[in-house]
């Protein structure tokens, strides 16, 4: 049961093209917007659809793959872990984000 810690599938699709980051470490980093959709129907009957934006992050060899096959509009396959962090505005105020960080994708046909 260990290994269904923290583990997390989500198909969707991306809301814009990803921002990719080369590091001066030399890793690569990519990071995009993913759209869950979900459906179901309101007491009164009517379909309602609720969409929620999802962080993901993606590392090394599998950033190189979303950089070169993954755009805007598609949709994929992301499997991996929810990590939180947090960091320091210009202004000094403290913000949390949380994050899907990819490392197993799977495209579907465009």
């Amino acid at each position: 049961m260990s290994n269904l810690r923290n583990q997390v599938q989500l198909m969707g699709r991306l809301g814009q093209d990803p921002e990719i980051i080369n590091l001066d470490s030399g890793k690569k980093l990519a990071k995009f917007s993913l759209a869950t959709n979900d459906y179901y129907t309101s007491a009164k009957g009517e379909k309602v659809e609720h969409t929620d934006w999802h962080n993901v992050v993606a590392w090394g060899k599998t950033a190189d793959i979303i950089e070169n096959h993954v755009t805007k509009g598609q949709e994929i396959l992301v499997g991996g872990k929810l990590t939180t962090r947090s960091y320091e505005t210009k202004e000094g105020e403290k913000r949390y984000i949380t994050e899907v960080v990819c490392n197993n994708l799977v495209m579907t046909q465009k």
